[in-house]
């Protein structure tokens, strides 16, 4: 059961139990300005058909409540902690009056992630990047059915830039091993063949699965320093034949059921399981480290090994992204967990760029990875230039002005690094804690939607200080025409 709310009150609209109002300057209360409420409301709705049952949250309830938790970077506890002390965050989620009472359980968190698709995700962060742009009569407005030529007839001109760049956003695992998977693998199957032998006991045998001897196995090679190859191939070996046996004794288990008592959870880890031995076995009989949709976490077995080459870690876990970035706005462009090439992705991010704003970009600013011959060749038919030196054998004397067009786009490129640094650091992109795959894919288009809500606000202090600025210079500052010395 759902019931809609009017999202859009006022802030004299809030009423506190004591002396006072609530600042109109307030950062919660001009962010709350800028979110489209009544879009998140209809779409929200959607999801709860029934007239009956519990009331569900309000829409701006859950998305505010995912906003705050973004923003400040705190647990899911700690959100609703201090929504239940902060009258801004109360009047920011919605709420007619300040109240000291918890405002949900906070494992509703979980639920308010799973309720939200990406895609409705990417059109709110859509809706939000657009406030910034100006109303321009020679510009159709966005998403209103494009055409290739203006009123005038004539094709519209290329302008503003785009840059674009990828990175991963690393998933809270532990770092994989071969030998530390198969070894978690086996204490999770042990406990399953205790939950299956449970009530059958007394009437068969209980498989035996060595726990002792596997465990005292697995320690002698993990507690060497560098184990040589010959060791790590016996122990993994080993370990294999555990996890084998113990998979046959589960079998044979599940036979006496006709509903196995294993819970949904614990089947879907089991199946994962199944599926982490058979990858573990092909590498270990074609003596080689590399499979296709490597598992490397069994409790969330959707993160994938990104390559990346870096210096700080060559190998990542977790999900890549792939951004676009315009006048400081961050756009999604592609979200996977399986590698991709991020040159692909050129081409459509060019496209939904002229979508937006009715004209292609006069430049894009990426790195080497981005110019192929087919997007180099895509570009030149759009009068787009794209950044970095020509194809081919450089020239025997370097051009000045190319070498300063090269610089000058190294500058530009630079705010998409920004961007990934502003995210890791300042917010939750350095480290995905969610488990489930569709809960860490909502979390990471928070954070972009949190850092444009950022930018969006910056933007509105520098506008107002510079306007007070003026103001206060145009009164109290002399003119500098008074310092001047009178001609004779």
């Amino acid at each position: 059961m759902y019931r809609k709310k009017d999202n859009q009150q006022t802030i004299e609209d809030f009423i506190l139990p004591f002396d006072g109002a609530l600042a109109a300057d307030n950062r919660w209360v001009i962010k709350a300005q800028m979110i489209p409420w009544d879009d998140i409301e209809g779409d929200y709705s959607d999801l709860f058909p029934s007239d009956t049952g519990n009331v569900a949250k309000p829409a701006r309830v859950a998305f505010g409540a995912l906003i705050i938790k973004e923003t400040l970077g705190v647990s899911d506890e700690e959100t609703v902690a201090q929504i239940q002390e902060n009258p801004y965050l109360q009047y920011f989620l919605g709420f007619k009056q300040y109240t000291n009472k918890k405002p949900f359980d906070p494992s509703l968190m979980t639920r308010f992630r799973q309720r939200f698709s990406l895609e409705q995700l990417n059109s709110i962060n859509e809706t939000i990047c657009k406030q910034d742009k100006k109303d321009d009569d020679d510009t159709p407005a966005a998403g209103g059915g494009h055409t290739d030529r203006d009123s005038s007839g004539e094709k519209p001109k290329n302008k503003g830039k785009l840059v674009m760049d990828a990175t991963c956003v690393p998933a809270d695992i532990r770092y994989p091993t071969d030998l530390s998977l198969l070894n978690e693998a086996r204490e999770k199957t042990e406990s399953f063949i205790d939950i299956l032998y449970e009530p059958l006991k007394g009437r068969i045998d209980k498989p035996r699965t060595y726990r002792k001897r596997a465990r005292q196995d697995y320690l002698a090679t993990a507690k060497m320093r560098k184990p040589r190859k010959n060791q790590l191939r016996k122990a993994l070996r080993k370990q294999l034949g555990y996890v084998c046996r113990n998979l046959k004794s589960i079998e044979r288990l599940e036979e006496y059921y006709i509903e196995s008592p294993l819970t949904i959870a614990q089947g879907l880890e089991l199946e994962t399981i199944k599926e982490l031995y058979r990858q573990q076995k092909y590498m270990y009989d074609h003596k080689t480290h590399s499979v296709e949709n490597r598992i490397v976490s069994i409790s969330q077995p959707h993160v994938r090994p990104i390559v990346r080459g870096k210096a700080r870690a060559s190998v990542e876990f977790g999900a890549k992204l792939a951004i676009s970035v315009v006048d400081g706005f961050v756009y999604m462009e592609k979200l996977s967990w399986d590698n991709f090439n991020e040159g692909m992705t050129l081409k459509e991010a060019i496209e939904r760029y002229k979508l937006r704003h009715g004209y292609y970009p006069e430049s894009v600013h990426v790195d080497k990875i981005y110019r192929t011959r087919d997007n180099i060749r895509y570009c030149r038919e759009k009068g787009i230039r794209i950044s970095g030196p020509r194809l081919g054998r450089p020239p025997k004397e370097p051009d000045p002005a190319a070498r300063k067009q090269a610089h000058q786009d190294a500058l530009d490129r630079i705010c998409s690094e920004g961007k990934f640094g502003e995210g890791k650091r300042r917010y939750g992109l350095d480290l995905i804690k969610e488990k489930l795959q569709e809960t860490s894919e909502t979390t990471i288009m928070i954070n972009l939607i949190v850092m444009n809500l950022a930018h969006l606000y910056r933007g509105l202090f520098v506008f107002f200080s510079k306007n007070v600025f003026r103001a206060f210079k145009a009164k109290f500052l002399l003119p500098a025409s008074r310092f001047l010395p009178v001609a004779a």
